[in-house]
């Protein structure tokens, strides 16, 4: 699928999802599947959009989710006494076009722009960037990617810190670029720049308007798509049956029958094979699957009796000697009363940190904030942790582009196999790959392909 054609495709996605946000997420449409029975092997927001749009249609729809809670990579924990975000933390580009931004204006979200400008950087001995230098080194940084994606041809088959080390070596030797290489680049994509694709690292769609943080709590946008679903928590799908006659899922309650199925399932879960698809994907789905990376985010939150620190800021960046080590936190000051700093690990440094126990994890960051506040940095009153490569049940945060890979690999995923299976999920759409609203216009997509196909 070219460029053009994906973003026709998402045109009409949207022009779908306005009748499934703010106004009739409840409202019957036309009854095209009345009789129809679908299953829906995942309960994200890719699956519950699906579902929702096939309930909306008619279909009798059943909702399987190996989780004890729905929502997949969007959910939240208001254990601190605000939201913390153990999945998609933000929504990207709140214009009123995004769908994302409809439903949390459906059930009156509050939202806080995060500044990215509103920054104080420290180096790896914890000394305060001067803002000269800090300009320096955001400017260097987008010239280096401007020169990668000036020079590269698209069938260039480097990583993109591969193509730095070739045409730009000056740039990883400044621990400046590479603080921004690392918590801007690899931080969006998921990736490290050693496994990021230099010739689409940043070759996806946005919509327009900042990012923002949703201080009342992210899950809220779910209720209304998951309300009156027939949804079974805690029921992991063990196989996947597909044919002429219909569809089988195995679970390990049981096997249930239908005329269709959607596989919502992260591509981290597909990449590990375990489910057993009967006949067993076809070739090029395999190849894509495998042809794509999943990284992972690592987030800690600590919440701290008194801040050490200035609670008017909204971003701290760290230049930690080893890329990716907690290098980025946000002060929740900025829009909670809460005394609370969310660190994140990316790039290779993410799976080290997924690997390690909370308390080990809790003290490897605390070493980070102590490098640069020292003694002022108490124990916290409460830390929370995710690890999201480690969960067997996503094994990744989201997805991105190898070396060597191409927009296609997301894209002909989306296609359907034998009219009968629908994949949907992040990893199924290039231009909103990793993000909250490409994943509900997956599922929204999945829901019109099963359309076409019940005619």
């Amino acid at each position: 699928m070219n460029p053009l054609d994906r973003r026709q495709f998402l045109k009409a996605a949207l022009l779908a999802s306005g009748a499934l946000t703010a106004t009739s997420l409840g409202t019957a449409r036309a009854q095209a599947l009345k009789g129809t029975r679908v299953l829906v092997v995942g309960a994200g927001i890719s699956g519950l959009g699906a579902a929702r749009s096939l309930v909306n249609q008619g279909a009798d729809v059943v909702v399987l989710e190996a989780k004890p809670h729905i929502g997949g990579r969007l959910h939240t924990d208001y254990s601190l006494g605000a939201p913390f975000e153990v999945g998609a933390g933000w929504i990207h580009g709140p214009s009123g076009q995004n769908p994302v931004k409809q439903l949390a204006d459906a059930v009156g979200a509050k939202t806080v722009v995060t500044e990215d400008d509103d920054l104080i950087v420290f180096d790896a001995d914890g000394e305060e960037i001067d803002a000269a230098r800090l300009t320096k080194i955001n400017g260097d940084w987008r010239r280096v990617l401007d020169q990668i994606d000036d020079e590269l041809e698209l069938e260039d088959g480097r990583s993109l810190r591969g193509a730095i080390a070739d045409l730009a070596p000056w740039a990883l030797d400044d621990p400046g670029v590479v603080w921004a290489l690392s918590a801007y680049t690899e931080f969006a994509k998921g990736a490290s720049i050693e496994t990021l694709s230099a010739v689409y690292h940043d070759d996806d769609a946005a919509f327009p308007s900042a990012d923002v943080v949703v201080t009342s709590g992210y899950d809220k946008i779910l209720s209304p798509i998951a309300a009156g679903l027939d949804i079974r928590l805690s029921t992991a799908v063990t196989g996947i049956g597909y044919g002429d006659d219909g569809v089988t899922v195995t679970t390990g309650g049981g096997t249930l029958t239908a005329d269709y199925v959607v596989c919502s399932v992260p591509l981290g879960v597909l990449k590990a094979e375990t489910i057993a698809f009967d006949p067993p994907l076809p070739r090029a789905y395999r190849d894509n699957i495998r042809g794509l990376g999943f990284g992972s985010v690592t987030k800690i939150a600590f919440k701290f009796q008194t801040p050490f620190w200035d609670t008017e800021t909204q971003y701290f960046g760290v230049m930690t000697e080893e890329k990716g080590r907690w290098n980025y936190w946000l002060n929740y000051r900025t829009f909670s009363p809460e005394n609370i700093l969310l660190g994140l690990s990316v790039g290779a440094y993410a799976p080290v940190a997924d690997r390690m126990t909370d308390a080990a994890m809790a003290a490897d960051a605390l070493d980070v904030l102590r490098d640069v506040w020292g003694d002022a940095v108490g124990t916290p009153v409460q830390a929370l942790t995710t690890h999201w490569s480690t969960d067997p049940e996503t094994r990744g945060a989201y997805s991105f582009p190898m070396p060597g890979g191409t927009p296609s690999q997301f894209d002909e995923l989306a296609a359907p196999v034998a009219e009968r299976l629908f994949l949907c999920g992040e990893h199924t759409v290039f231009d909103y790959a990793g993000t909250t609203h490409g994943a509900y216009l997956s599922g929204l997509r999945a829901a019109e392909q099963i359309i076409e196909a019940a005619r």
